[in-house]
């Protein structure tokens, strides 16, 4: 899991989505982007706190992304194995790091 530096601002340009969690609660989080990593896709997600601004608190929660078709909504799937979580990890950071290497500096 990565740290939660990013900036309100910089949320602001992110789509939302809502999870129902196993105990039948619901938590809105930011989309911080969907990626591949080796054959599959992964989503990046960043849990927003009940007034919708970053939870400091919180990590940045990576899940397996499943893109059926335009005629199915997409899911997402819990990651269970250790060796695939670190690929989906490695793969996030390495989008990081692109990110934040294309940023102009001030």
């Amino acid at each position: 899991m990565a740290d939660n530096d990013l900036r309100e601002e910089e949320l602001e340009e992110f789509d939302t989505v809502t999870l129902t969690l196993e105990d039948d609660s619901e938590l809105e989080c930011a989309i911080l982007g969907i990626f591949p990593a080796g054959d599959k896709k992964y989503i990046a997600l960043l849990p927003l706190d009940e007034d919708g601004e970053v939870d400091d608190d919180e990590d940045v929660l990576l899940y397996r992304f499943i893109d059926h078709s335009e005629d199915e909504d997409p899911e997402i799937e819990n990651i269970d194995d250790d060796e695939e979580y670190e690929l989906a990890a490695d793969a996030f950071d390495e989008l990081l790091d692109e990110e934040e290497f294309e940023e102009p500096e001030d």
